[in-house]
């Protein structure tokens, strides 16, 4: 009896050990993730392959902070230490940034998947104006507004930061960091 009961105990700790290291992996116990500074907002935020249907398609998602990372190194031609800096954050952190959202580039263009750019850990410091009437587009510092288009004078101007919930907040981070 007492060894039967040892080995249910003994089955009952390795369970809850095997379940507290998985909770652990698992949990954000690590530093905050610090926030990103992006030059400006993408203008698209969904590429698909022609042809296809987007609802059948595998979905690849780059964040905004991924996105940046490649328009500054592969398109902007800087250095991964200037890409870092202009986004505040590590060389180390930007590699790897860099390294994931060109897999990511890879694993679209390879399967023929849906690319969406959303979500991440950032704050813009400009930000694009686009007329709804004469479809010009006006790139301006977070905390300018423009009431008209000074192209055709419309007043249905599209906040392109808005598009992806950000605004005020990333006027209050530019003048933080100022």
């Amino acid at each position: 009896m007492n060894q039967k009961y040892y080995l249910v105990s003994e089955h009952m700790f390795v369970i809850f050990v095997l379940e507290f290291i998985y909770k652990f992996r698992n949990s954000n116990m690590g530093r905050k993730e610090i926030e990103r500074t992006v030059h400006k907002p993408p203008l698209f935020k969904v590429f698909k392959p022609t042809g296809v249907a987007g609802n059948i398609l595998e979905e690849v998602v780059l964040s905004i902070d991924e996105y940046e990372s490649i328009r500054l190194v592969d398109y902007c031609k800087h250095s991964h230490e200037e890409a870092a800096d202009e986004m505040s954050i590590s060389r180390p952190v930007f590699t790897k940034m860099l390294e994931k959202a060109r897999y990511k580039l890879s694993t679209l263009l390879v399967r023929g998947a849906l690319l969406k750019i959303d979500g991440g850990n950032f704050h813009f410091k400009n930000n694009i104006m686009k007329c709804l009437k004469c479809e010009q587009l006006f790139e301006i510092e977070m905390d300018k507004q423009i009431v008209e288009c000074p192209n055709c004078g419309n007043v249905n101007i599209m906040n392109i930061a808005g598009a992806y919930g950000h605004g005020r907040c990333c006027i209050n981070n530019n003048k933080r960091r100022l």
